[in-house]
């Protein structure tokens, strides 16, 4: 059962206007409570048990927010930014009321699955590296990846702050010769998220990731109709699979 909550503030955390707008409206007489009229804005009401109406329109009430994204380049991971265009810049405004926040980072110049939640336990289960997440990601790197870069990733890599990493599964793609050398694409699964740790990783090898996507993140993958900078909410059973990895 919801808690009780004011007329006002339901209808402007469900994207129905500002404060002042629904307020005016209300006393317009636009707003129905369970079939009749109010004209009380601070009317209130349990938002699971009573019916809404704002001009006709059922207003259904939600207090958590689950959304995939297909991040672009250009845009940061952040909830807000001086300087840069983020990705909750990317949501349509009754989709921020809640105000959803990216869980984990991918950079600037990285694109692919990103979720947005207001849900911090699922945020910090998915991030805990008790929970050994998976997260896979396809990249273009400058270099002829090799087995001998399989082994060295199943192993464990040592970073360039000499941090060890966990056993990472590396997957070899096509390969192409370009002017300045071979491109290799490849898949890699880790279960970690540090800074930039793709890229470090082939840099501990000698090599140089040019373009990176991450393609899933646990049970969670990309949708590939979504395009570059698009969204949808999670289906039912992607969110149950989710809500599983706090088990």
């Amino acid at each position: 059962m919801a808690k009780r909550m004011r007329l006002d503030k339901l209808l402007s955390n469900m994207g129905f206007g500002t404060r002042s707008e629904i307020r005016r409206a209300v006393k317009q007489g636009r707003v129905t409570v369970d079939g009749a009229v109010v004209k009380d804005f601070g009317l209130q009401l349990d938002p699971e048990a009573e019916q809404v109406r704002f001009d006709e329109e059922a207003v259904i009430y939600k207090d958590t927010i689950y959304v995939m994204l297909n991040k672009p380049q250009g845009v940061v991971s952040a909830t807000e930014d001086t300087r840069d265009r983020t990705v909750v810049d990317l949501l349509e405004p009754e989709d921020r009321v809640l105000q959803p926040f990216p869980v984990g980072r991918l950079d600037k110049d990285t694109e692919g699955l990103l979720l947005l939640t207001n849900d911090g336990k699922l945020s910090h289960d998915l991030l805990s590296p008790k929970k050994h997440v998976p997260k896979t990601y396809e990249a273009l790197v400058h270099g002829d990846v090799d087995a001998r870069d399989q082994e060295a990733f199943a192993a464990g890599v040592t970073l360039d702050d000499g941090y060890e990493t966990q056993p990472a599964k590396l997957v070899i793609g096509e390969k192409e010769t370009r002017e300045d050398g071979i491109y290799s694409r490849i898949s890699l699964t880790i279960h970690e998220g540090k800074f930039h740790q793709v890229k470090r990783m082939f840099e501990a090898v000698g090599k140089k990731v040019v373009f990176l996507k991450r393609v899933s993140m646990g049970p969670l993958v990309l949708d590939e109709t979504l395009g570059l900078g698009e969204y949808r909410p999670l289906t039912e059973e992607e969110l149950e699979a989710l809500l599983n990895v706090r088990k």
